[in-house]
Parts: C-alpha cells; sequence; structure tokens
C-alpha cells in the first residue's frame, strides 16, 4: 500500500476555501480567524498582534507545539478547519 493511500478524505477541490483558525492564549481567550489555506500566517499572526496591542515580535505561534514559520501557510502545515493556534506572549520586563 502507498503513502498516498492513506489520505484522509482528501477536499482538493477545496483548496482555495477558507478556514476558520482559532488562536488560544494563555489565559483560555479565544479568538477566531477566517483565511483561505494558501494565506501566509504571518498575515493572521500581524492581524492577532494588533487586535491585542502586542508586537507581532513578542508573540511566539504555535501550531501542534512547533512554532509558525512566517511563510508557512495552513496548506503547508494541513491544518483542518477550525484547528487551533496557541499563542505566547513573551513577558518582558519586571513581571514578579
Amino acid at each position: 500500500m502507498s503513502d498516498g493511500e492513506h489520505q484522509q478524505e482528501s477536499k482538493m477541490e477545496d483548496a482555495n476555501a477558507p478556514i476558520n483558525i482559532k488562536v488560544l492564549t494563555q489565559t483560555g481567550e479565544e479568538v477566531f480567524f477566517k483565511i483561505k489555506r494558501n494565506t501566509k500566517l504571518s498575515k493572521l499572526q500581524g492581524a492577532y498582534a494588533s487586535k491585542v496591542g502586542k508586537d507581532v515580535g513578542s508573540i511566539r505561534f504555535l501550531y501542534d507545539g512547533a512554532r509558525i514559520n512566517d511563510d508557512d501557510t495552513p496548506a503547508t502545515l494541513e491544518m483542518e478547519d477550525n484547528d487551533t493556534i496557541d499563542v505566547m506572549v513573551e513577558q518582558v520586563g519586571g513581571s514578579a
């Protein structure tokens, strides 16, 4: 059996359909984004950073425990509709 036969139901005809991505913060807040599968996730990261008033460089975005690169897309990460991205804000300065 070849590797290709193990794929889940393929939605290739829908390759450009938008999917919903949930961004989950350390405090349990959820923010939802709808983006196309070939949209760079750096766009989502920038939108999230401005929404929460933080510098995008101070926020780490993780998918399945791995840091998301600027040129990653939902397609390259094989994300599914309603997948979750974890957000970690790097604390700067004197937090006790």
